[in-house]
């Protein structure tokens, strides 16, 4: 594994780690939101074994990359995605996104479908938060984060563990690495709350129903039997797109990365990402 940093805007940094090893289609894997790249390296690991490249990055505002304080609208982060693409140097490869990270990977092939063979939405892709809240006021109360600032990391792992007791150790070094671990042993999210609220502002004004119809290249759409994206609409409207449910919940990818990286190679060799 190798890290880089790739500029994406001026004075605007992501970090990024790659694993070039193979030969099969390359996957860059991007996170959803209050997240990080690592949530993904039990699917890389997956990956690696059934012979695809594959690279991580932390979008922006989270985990190790630049933190500023604008550009968190959904065509500016699906820039930035692209961006990234371009920096690998692989040809077309298929970029996979979790939650908000489906609904960048919708804007991305939108809006660069020359880069990529095909894109992946894992319980996401179809978020259209302006439905249930017609009020930005409404969804900003609903969906506001709970305040973790300060919580000792012992007492944030063994409320991790609690909830998630089926995820593998991957999953939760993952999600633990949603926080920075302070001096005195307590944790900050790295994604702050006004940055959070940003980025849950343009996941609101988007609406990927609109793009459906004109997005080319291949949609496969991985829904959680516990989580909460709903196909049947996308379905219908994408010309060239599959789904393929799992069990288990909203993050799919920390949860059960096996299976998840099984649907992945599986489209990348039957011909669908052609």
């Amino acid at each position: 594994m190798t890290s880089q940093r790739v500029e994406v805007a001026p004075g605007v940094g992501l970090d990024v780690r790659v694993w070039p090893e193979g030969d099969g289609r390359a996957f860059l894997l991007v996170h959803g939101l209050a997240s990080n790249a690592r949530m993904w390296d039990g699917v890389v690991e997956e990956l690696q074994a059934l012979g695809h490249p594959a690279a991580t990055v932390d979008q922006r505002g989270h985990g190790r990359s630049d933190k500023p304080d604008h550009g968190y609208d959904m065509a500016r982060v699906a820039d930035d995605a692209a961006a990234v693409v371009e920096a690998l140097g692989w040809s077309r490869p298929v970029v996979v996104g979790q939650s908000w990270g489906g609904n960048v990977v919708i804007e991305l092939a939108h809006r660069h479908p020359e880069l990529v063979a095909g894109v992946v939405a894992v319980d996401g892709g179809t978020i259209e938060l302006a439905r249930p809240f017609p009020e930005w006021d409404a969804c900003a109360a609903a969906m506001r984060p709970p305040p973790t600032t300060g919580t000792p990391l012992a007492d944030l792992e063994q409320m991790l563990r609690g909830l998630h007791p089926d995820w593998p150790e991957s999953g939760i070094a993952g999600m633990l690495a949603n926080w920075e671990v302070r001096a005195d042993g307590t944790v900050a999210p790295w994604l702050t709350l006004e940055r959070h609220l940003l980025i849950l502002r343009g996941l609101w004004e988007h609406h990927p129903s609109a793009l459906y119809a004109s997005i080319q290249v291949p949609v496969l759409l991985v829904p959680a039997a516990g989580g909460f994206a709903t196909t049947d609409e996308a379905v219908g409207l994408l010309p060239r797109g599959r789904v393929r449910p799992l069990a288990g919940d909203h993050d799919l990818h920390a949860q059960h990365p096996a299976a998840v990286a099984e649907v992945l190679h599986e489209s990348a060799t039957d011909g669908f990402f052609t």
